[in-house]
This record gives structure tokens, C-alpha cells and sequence, in this order.
């Protein structure tokens, strides 16, 4: 067994849940699996292969990843929608630092609007992940969402 290894199952874990929590309405939830200073972007693959700064989604710390999720129940009007991500290829890259790890995942998002039922793909790409396992349960140091397509269709409500 690599030293990479023993570590992929709760790094595994830790993706899933992200992206279940997601998927079963439970948004406020995914705070939980980010440090206190971790930062969570969604960026277009053509403004980061080109290192332009511009992000759909930028937020430095837990904090303002909860105040995105207050205005998501609270302020924004939108039609009521659901997530259902697919996961795959998640590979630990490298440990840069000392129980910080790097990975990379697949990821594949279909939207489905809750009152015609219409479905589609929303978002493709790829997670850019620093997981830390420094505390007892894994956290996301960094999360980059990099997605595919060069806009996204519709207003990016829900985080991916």
C-alpha cells in the first residue's frame, strides 16, 4: 500500500458527502466540510487555463459561504431546483504540505427544475481539491470547481 493509499477512502468519503449533501437539499450542511479559512471558487476552465482572475463564485471562508447559502433560502426568487452529481476519476495528486493532500475529480451535474421536471446537464468539469487531514474528520482547505463550458446557462443559485 502507497502512502496515498490509506488516505483515499476518506478523502473519497469526504467528496461523496459534499456532493450528496448537495443533492439531498441539505446545502447549509456543506460548511461543515471546509476549514474556517478554506476558500470555494467555480471558475470557467477558459479563464483559469488563461489565469484570468474572474470567478462565477468566490468565497473566502466559511462565513461568506454561508451568507451565499442565507441569500439562497432567504433573499434570491428562483425556480425551485434539484442537483445530482456524478463523481469519478478521484486521484490524489500529491501531499504538498504535511496531511494536505491534492486531488482531482470528475464531475458531471445534471439540474432538474422541480415544476416541469425538464432535466439537463448543467455542468461539467473538474474539482481542484486541497483536502486536509490534519483533525479528526477531513476538511476541504480548497475547493475549485472548474467548469467546461465557457458560461453556465442559467443563474448559478445552488453550489455545485
Amino acid at each position: 500500500m502507497t502512502e496515498f493509499e490509506k488516505h483515499y477512502r476518506p478523502i473519497e468519503q469526504l467528496i461523496y458527502s459534499w456532493a450528496r449533501t448537495i443533492d439531498e437539499n441539505r446545502v447549509e450542511q456543506i460548511v461543515d466540510f471546509m476549514q474556517d479559512a478554506g476558500r470555494y471558487r467555480v471558475k470557467s476552465r477558459f479563464n483559469h487555463d488563461r489565469n484570468l482572475p474572474l470567478a462565477v463564485i468566490d468565497c473566502k471562508g466559511v462565513s461568506q459561504l454561508k451568507d451565499r447559502i442565507l441569500s439562497m433560502r432567504k433573499a434570491n426568487v428562483y425556480q425551485p431546483h434539484h442537483y445530482r452529481h456524478m463523481i469519478s476519476g478521484i486521484q490524489i495528486l500529491s501531499e504538498p504540505q504535511p496531511n494536505v493532500f491534492e486531488v482531482r475529480s470528475n464531475f458531471l451535474i445534471t439540474r432538474t427544475m422541480d415544476l416541469s421536471g425538464d432535466m439537463k446537464i448543467f455542468a461539467s468539469g473538474q474539482t481542484q481539491d486541497l483536502i486536509s487531514l490534519e483533525s479528526a474528520t477531513p476538511q476541504f482547505k480548497d475547493r475549485l470547481f472548474l467548469f467546461d463550458s465557457r458560461v453556465i446557462e442559467t443563474l448559478m443559485i445552488i453550489p455545485l
